[in-house]
């Protein structure tokens, strides 16, 4: 005989299920906050990195290969001689987050005028998680010659 229940999971969301049991116990895997923390994607090196930098940008080169190495800088400013000077400044605060919970439970169930109960009335739940923040700065400076060709690079990075 098939039993057509409405209960909750570990989560408080509403569950319809067709079952063909009477007695369900529910059951889900657990892992620590530590497992979690491991499990956390960090972040893409993608961006502008003193890596980047340090291996793309040379002196001599055209500032259109530059534009397409690093982007469009944040500032552009000319000095006296009319000679542009590029400012990047890159903030990054990668934030992440994991949870998760889970437990065991016991279900009744009414077929006709027979209530049905399930073994050990009482549940059990846990919760673990683990979040983590970090924050990166890069500032780099590069000054090009009235031909447009780069004079010099320099950066500045740091990481808290």
């Amino acid at each position: 005989m098939f039993l057509r229940d409405t209960f909750f999971n570990a989560n408080g969301e509403c569950m319809k299920k067709t079952i063909s049991l009477i007695l369900i116990v529910a059951l889900s895997s657990c892992i620590t906050a530590a497992e979690h923390a491991n499990q956390l994607p960090t972040a893409e090196e993608r961006k502008m990195t003193v890596g980047t930098v340090q291996r793309e940008i040379r002196n001599g080169m055209p500032a259109s290969a530059v534009a397409e190495s690093l982007g469009a800088p944040n500032i552009v400013t000319k000095d006296d001689l009319n000679q542009e000077t590029w400012i990047y400044d890159k903030i990054a605060t990668e934030v992440s987050y994991s949870n998760s919970s889970g437990g065991a439970g016991g279900v009744a169930g009414a077929i006709g005028s027979a209530l049905l109960l399930g073994i050990g009335g009482g549940s059990y739940e846990k919760n673990a998680g683990a979040s983590g923040s970090t924050q990166r700065v890069l500032t780099v400076v590069i000054k090009f010659d009235p031909e447009q060709r780069v004079k010099s690079a320099t950066y500045h990075s740091s990481s808290f």
